[in-house]
């Protein structure tokens, strides 16, 4: 009987429609739709008609004086859930907020961008890195959400934005690496919290805690993917690592030069170090995107499929934190975000551009030069005590002590017992 049915035209016609509608619904929708359709909630749900200011009564989070700290008595942990969430938040960007207001409505945030919650022990560190190059109007909109975020959740927490320097094409995972590297030399931090700098949280049920167990994809419902995870192995926007897990996975890969390739890189060496994504629930896993266009220096890179991706698996235990290399250009505490100016060299695939007319022969100038030349003052030329030569002379400006550090050695293998940076 079913035979006969299946040999129907319209009976087979019905049966190809049945799994054309059940594949485009699971695309779109994923399993979390499948399982709300038989009544499965995957987690809490909120009204996010209904929002709040992400500054609304913070000040009751503000220190108050006390007595000294007893040593013998140590502060209380802080509660496994803050008292001070309120759930989804009001993000908008019809202005740009200055560093200056910025500071002014946050004032328990210490130099360098660090806070600790008054009054108890926090149960998480957590380091934000955020990479950058020219995003300031991104960064001002992000640090003004970001810190009242961070602070209603009583996290300790720092932030570092990862500058880099020059004009060559801008690598993200390779600046992750980064400031991994330098963030661990600071203190030991609990946790890692990889942020691109155009996301904004809308709900600070969104804890930045990690899973100790498995890396956590944070940003599963963008605006721009209509609030729902484009695909299941995708790990971009924002993602969140414990130091030992990130070693496991030997950091981030270094050779992916422009847009795109590196988050599906970074989700085959989670699964190929045994581990699995984590993620909070589509409901509490809420960012709003900063509008903006493409940037030039990050155009999309044309070896992300058919080179780079493909040799993940037989190459992602030698490229990464153990074969990271750069020069640490400056680090500067701001009173908001510690600040990690960084050469990180060049992309070697990029094919060689002719010279402009008028410029045959001059050398290449890599991007720590131009950085110099263009943020460190020129040094005056002292009057010559001899008779000139024909070729033209000029100094060098020294580098401001304190200011200007190199760095340029090699991060630990991942294979050894204690893969932490020594500061």
């Amino acid at each position: 009987m079913p035979r006969r049915l299946l040999e129907r035209p319209r009976s087979l016609a019905l049966l190809v429609g049945c799994q054309f509608a059940f594949v485009a619904y699971f695309s779109l929708g994923g399993f979390r739709s499948l399982t709300s359709l038989f009544g499965r909630v995957s987690g809490p749900v909120f009204d996010y008609s209904r929002t709040h200011d992400v500054y609304a009564n913070l000040s009751r989070l503000l220190p108050r004086e006390r007595a000294p700290p007893d040593p013998a008595r140590p502060l209380p942990f802080c509660p496994q859930r803050s008292p001070f969430l309120v759930g989804p938040l009001t993000v908008t960007f019809s202005r740009v907020p200055t560093l200056e207001q910025i500071q002014a409505k946050n004032p328990a945030v210490q130099e360098g961008g660090r806070y600790q919650p008054p009054g108890c022990e926090p149960r998480s560190r957590t380091a934000i890195i955020i990479p950058h190059r020219n995003r300031e109007t991104h960064l001002g909109h992000l640090l003004y959400y970001l810190h009242p975020f961070l602070q209603r959740q009583q996290l300790q927490y720092g932030i570092y934005v990862v500058h880099q320097a020059g004009n060559s094409t801008f690598n993200r995972a390779k600046l992750l690496n980064v400031g991994v590297k330098e963030a661990l030399k600071d203190e030991e931090w609990d946790c890692l919290f990889l942020h691109d700098v155009d996301l904004i949280p809308e709900n600070d049920h969104n804890l930045y805690t990690c899973d100790p167990w498995n890396p956590k994809h944070v940003s599963v419902a963008m605006n721009k993917f209509g609030y729902s995870l484009p695909y299941p192995q995708y790990f971009g926007g924002v993602s969140a690592l414990t130091p030992d897990q990130y070693m496991k996975i030997n950091g981030f890969p270094n050779e992916y030069w422009g847009w795109g390739g590196e988050d599906d890189d970074i989700a085959t060496r989670v699964r190929l170090a045994g581990m699995k994504i984590a993620r909070p629930p589509v409901s509490i896993g809420h960012y709003k995107m900063v509008k903006h266009k493409s940037d030039k220096g990050n155009e999309e890179n044309p070896h992300r499929l058919f080179d780079l991706l493909i040799r993940t698996q037989r190459m992602w235990t030698q490229d990464g934190m153990n074969s990271l290399s750069y020069v640490l250009l400056a680090k500067h505490l701001h009173p908001l975000y510690t600040n990690l100016t960084v050469d990180i060299g060049t992309d070697p695939r990029a094919a060689r551009r002719p010279p402009a007319p008028g410029h045959e022969g001059q050398r290449h100038r890599s991007s720590t030069s131009l950085f110099r030349e263009e943020m460190l003052p020129a040094a005056p030329v002292p009057p010559w005590p001899g008779p000139r030569s024909s070729a033209r002379t000029r100094l060098l400006p020294a580098s401001p002590i304190g200011t200007v550090s190199v760095s340029r050695d090699w991060y630990q293998d991942p294979a050894q017992s204690r893969p932490r940076c020594s500061p």
